[in-house]
């Protein structure tokens, strides 16, 4: 009889236990949801209730599945596909719902975990996750608004910042009697950098820079707290100050120190940076030296306007280098003759639009089959080049930074743009199916500038008649990662149906954890990183690493720059999509592009 009383007992405290489970479930402040494997419903708590009657179709919520089918499939096809007899089917998944879904405050957007109980039943945990994403949309936000100022690599003022600090100095003019304090502006470009970059890899360089950023600050505030002033060399602009250090360019700084009373302290600064950067840095256990050439701007009191100060101290530093490098040149009026040769350019370059004097080639982008054959028909990359009548072929890296200053870079855009379209239409009429697939466009700060250039780029595609799904428009990484105005140009881009294609990634401006937050479809790895694929360890792991991301995120990936049969056999074995380089092919013209592919086909 004792035994009897404990075990009914036992019983009722388990009912009890059981009850007060169900009975926390049901007030659970998350919606809980316990069906079959087909997603018919056996229980759901009033949160769970309160999130998906929103959605359901016909206000019944018999069937999980069946609810979520317009706004989640992936839920079913997930579940349907996990075949252990437990476990995580999927966590945290997030299910945007649409404006349309609700009244005012009502969820936008849904988190959605399913787990598997066992071999008949599932569990859905169900959350509001509305204000968690709008928090997360806020930071970006707020990071795409501090990175207008900031130099994404080595955390200095960008030019932004410090041509508004230099109007400030400027804005002072006459103001300051004669023998007042006067300032100098300091345009310190690296000498030599690109052999530095290229002999130790980018990501070295990245972090020569950094280095150099930190002497440039460490020496300004030496200087700084020599002459009584506040060693401020990460100032923020708009709080005044007397010293700035920033990054205005790739390789490219200024320093500005106000409180200067003769020219002659200038160039001592000027002398002392110099020698600062002179001093060794140990990269990557090798001693770098970083000299420079430095342009200095001094103060007349005369006001003016400050990308006219900076232009000035830049053509200092052009002279400065044609000198040899590695020292300093006083601006003087009569440099900005020397400078006219750009002009120049640029009138000439009027006259190559107009003459046709500039054409396309292309350069094959192949598909690297995991049988391990080769598809030469996957694609092309546009590229433009200059034939001048007297000067022969102009490389791009003379004119396009020409173009981009004196607003000739979107003509030349759409010229390279329509050029491209036109010739891959052409392509498909001669050889059908082994036409390319695929037309890559690069594009350039200058054109996404442009409010109008998505709808530029439409009209382009409808009067060539070229499918918007054949062509790629190509971004650096650091453009694409710094400019919130150019992120919103891309995804009105992608609404077109065109492809995007984050070029020379791992440059150093972004990072494989916010490589979701662009709207990429392809990802283009660096040619530093596949130059030493097959002899670097280190470099094997970095592409392995931007592939797998890139996957997991429904990216192509692209190794650009393959030159040897050992680098493609090192990126096919990383299992990347796509090579192009001078092993397959160099850039080619229209013609010769089809008899390469014929010749393959």
């Amino acid at each position: 009889m004792k035994t009897f009383h404990s075990e009914a007992a036992m019983q009722v405290e388990h009912i009890d236990a059981y009850e007060a489970l169900v009975q926390f479930l049901y007030r659970a402040p998350i919606g809980l949801v316990q069906t079959d494997l087909d997603g018919a419903v056996e229980m759901l708590n009033p949160m769970a209730s309160n999130l998906l009657m929103p959605i359901a179709r016909d206000g019944g919520l018999d069937n999980l599945f069946a609810v979520l089918d317009t706004v989640a499939p992936q839920v079913k096809q997930l579940a349907d596909g996990f075949a252990e007899p437990s476990g995580v089917v999927c966590d945290a998944l997030r299910v945007p719902l649409g404006e349309s879904n609700g009244a005012p405050g009502a969820p936008r957007v849904l988190s959605i975990s399913l787990m598997k109980l066992d071999s008949d039943r599932l569990m859905a945990a169900i959350t509001d996750a509305t204000q968690e994403m709008q928090r997360e949309q806020d930071n970006l936000r707020r990071r795409l608004r501090s990175a207008a100022r900031t130099d994404a690599l080595t955390r200095l003022p960008n030019r932004a910042a410090a041509v508004e600090q230099l109007q400030g100095l400027l804005n002072r003019g006459t103001t300051h009697p004669a023998g007042e304090e006067r300032f100098a502006l300091l345009f310190l470009n690296c000498d030599r950098f690109r052999q530095i970059n290229d002999t130790l890899g980018q990501s070295a360089g990245d972090r020569l820079l950094i280095a150099v950023g930190d002497s440039l600050l460490s020496s300004l505030a030496d200087r700084m707290r020599a002459g009584g002033l506040p060693a401020n060399g990460r100032i923020d602009p708009a709080a005044g100050g007397a010293g700035l250090v920033a990054r205005v360019g790739g390789d490219e700084f200024v320093v500005l120190l106000d409180g200067l009373r003769h020219r002659d302290e200038a160039e001592r600064l000027a002398l002392r940076l110099l020698d600062t950067l002179a001093r060794p840095h140990t990269i990557d256990g090798h001693e770098v030296a970083c000299r420079a050439s430095v342009g200095v701007f001094w103060d007349a009191g005369l006001g003016g306007d400050a990308d006219e100060a900076m232009r000035d101290a830049s053509i200092a530093m052009i002279e400065a280098k044609r000198a040899g490098g590695a020292r300093h040149v006083l601006f003087e009026a009569s440099m900005r003759e020397r400078a006219a040769r750009r002009a120049d350019i640029e009138a000439q370059l009027r006259t190559a639009l107009a003459e046709e004097q500039l054409f396309v080639v292309y350069q094959p982008v192949v598909g690297l089959n995991p049988d391990g054959s080769t598809d030469h028909s996957a694609g092309v990359e546009a590229l433009v080049r200059w034939q001048h009548p007297t000067r022969g072929l102009v490389p791009p890296f003379d004119f396009i930074g020409v173009a981009e200053e004196c607003g000739l870079i979107d003509q030349i855009g759409d010229f390279v743009l329509e050029r491209a379209c036109v010739d891959f239409m052409r392509w498909r009429a001669r050889l059908g199916d082994a036409a390319p697939r695929l037309m890559a466009v690069n594009l350039s700060r200058a054109q996404l500038a442009q409010p109008d250039w998505a709808p530029k780029v439409a009209t382009i595609l409808a009067r060539t008649g070229m499918p918007a799904s054949g062509l790629q428009l190509e971004v650096t990484e650091s453009l694409a990662a710094q400019d919130e105005q150019i992120q919103v140009r891309l995804h009105e881009l992608k609404a077109l149906g065109i492809k995007l294609a984050l070029d020379d990634f791992g440059t150093g401006y972004s990072s494989l954890s916010s490589l979701h937050l662009l709207p990429v479809d392809t990802v283009k790895i660096d040619r530093s990183f596949v130059c030493k694929a097959d002899t670097s360890h280190h470099h094997r792991v970095l592409i392995e690493a931007t592939v797998k991301v890139a996957q997991s995120l429904g990216m192509n990936t692209v190794a650009e720059g393959i030159e040897t049969a050992a680098q493609l056999d090192a990126v096919r074995s990383q299992f990347c999509a796509k090579g192009q380089g001078y092993f397959f092919s160099r850039p080619l013209v229209s013609n010769a592009l089809v008899e390469w592919i014929e010749a393959r086909a």
